[in-house]
């Protein structure tokens, strides 16, 4: 089965990635277009020539960010703000994104995780029954494959995992490992949920082994009762800034990087769930 989740994108949103940079009044705002003093024409010019070579990555190529943080605690109030533990009481076991949307997350992860010979550890955040890790990434091959959720019976389910942890980062962001632990740290579609994402970040830093990679991947579907304001109120690129700001706050990290790993549909088939991932390295020193 599969969850009919709501897609978390305003109309306005659905517009071409190619007119990103005049589209989104956040992402205006990160490349300065709405400051007193204009980009220069050649400024312009390279962003626009990395807006066509692709449109994706080039957020994340000049994203301007704010000297400091730049949320509000308004822009994680949710329009449910009951406690999660409540919404997450039940098991879902069913996926969020489409199959094609799952074959791609899963494809991205083989080619970046750490080959299994070398035994990598892994920390999925957000965890449920499902992980999307490539097939021989599995207890039969390795010796840490950890699941941290909200829910015992989806984790219980994960065929992938080789131990997890019920917790409920919103309540309490603090990572129960040791500095230095993990070879990768992912979270598959949840990130909108986080409603203390530079907290969460910078303990996924510090759990990290050094040259260590943190993977967040994203559609456009979601609780949108669950997720937080500035992400319900903007569209995909906005997000693709969003957890790539997160990633500069937080601090130790490499620069930020992001891509669209969407497959998609052939010319008879229906259009799918778009695919992001942001992703970067834990600095080595």
């Amino acid at each position: 089965a599969r969850c009919v989740a709501a897609r978390c994108v305003r109309p306005s949103a659905a517009a071409s990635l190619a007119n990103l940079p005049r589209r989104s009044a956040l992402f205006a705002a990160a490349m300065g277009l709405g400051a007193s003093r204009s980009p220069s024409p050649r400024a312009l010019a390279a962003a626009a020539q990395a807006a066509e070579d692709d449109p994706v990555a080039s957020i994340l190529l000049d994203p301007k960010f704010p000297e400091s943080w730049p949320y509000g605690a308004d822009a994680f109030a949710r329009y449910d703000e009951a406690p999660d533990g409540s919404f997450y009481t039940e098991p879902r076991f069913v996926t969020h994104i489409d199959d094609r949307a799952i074959e791609a997350l899963s494809d991205y992860y083989a080619a970046s995780f750490p080959p299994v010979a070398e035994k990598p550890a892994l920390l999925d955040l957000c965890s449920s029954w499902i992980s999307h890790y490539p097939k021989d990434y599995n207890p039969s091959n390795l010796d840490s494959v950890v699941g941290l959720g909200m829910n015992e019976d989806e984790l219980q389910r994960n065929g992938a995992l080789t131990s997890f942890v019920v917790k409920d980062l919103n309540e309490d962001p603090v990572l129960p490992f040791d500095d230095n632990s993990f070879d990768v740290v992912t979270n598959a579609v949840s990130v909108d949920y986080l409603t203390r994402p530079l907290e969460v970040f910078r303990e996924m830093h510090r759990v990290l082994k050094p040259g260590g990679t943190a993977i967040m991947s994203f559609s456009n579907r979601c609780f949108p009762t669950k997720a937080i304001a500035v992400w319900t109120q903007t569209g995909d690129p906005d997000h693709i800034w969003i957890v790539g700001s997160y990633f500069h706050y937080a601090g130790g990290f490499e620069k930020p990087q992001a891509k669209e790993i969407t497959k998609r549909a052939g010319m008879l088939q229906r259009g799918g769930d778009p695919m992001y991932v942001v992703f970067a390295r834990k600095q080595l020193s």
